[in-house]
């Protein structure tokens, strides 16, 4: 019995052009960009829940959270996820927060 070699080793469609690669470094980045605003929004709505002193202090971390929410939506949009209901439940965003970003 005799073994073959795959045959997509022999197509040159397979080949990578330069606009491939780039476009693959591209969906990288972006997709790192989405990593670390995610991971922000996330330290930052902990921060907002876990907080207990002043209420002056309490405005500047909510618009903290607030902030990095806003980030984190709009690289979610440029990475092509227009929806926003799945990070909400998921990150357990408040309303307050939500409010104040424009939601219903």
């Amino acid at each position: 019995m005799s073994l073959r070699l795959p045959q997509s080793l022999f197509q040159t469609s397979q080949l990578e052009t330069g606009a491939s690669v780039l476009d693959g470094e591209i969906l990288a980045e972006k997709a790192a960009a989405l990593g670390h605003a995610g991971k922000r929004a996330e330290e930052a709505l902990l921060h907002l829940r876990n907080y207990s002193g002043p209420k002056d202090d309490r405005a500047v971390i909510l618009q903290a959270a607030i902030d990095a929410v806003y980030a984190y939506f709009i690289q979610r949009e440029l990475c092509g996820f227009p929806n926003h209901d799945e990070p909400i439940a998921h990150y357990g965003i408040p309303a307050e927060v939500l409010v104040r970003l424009g939601a219903r």
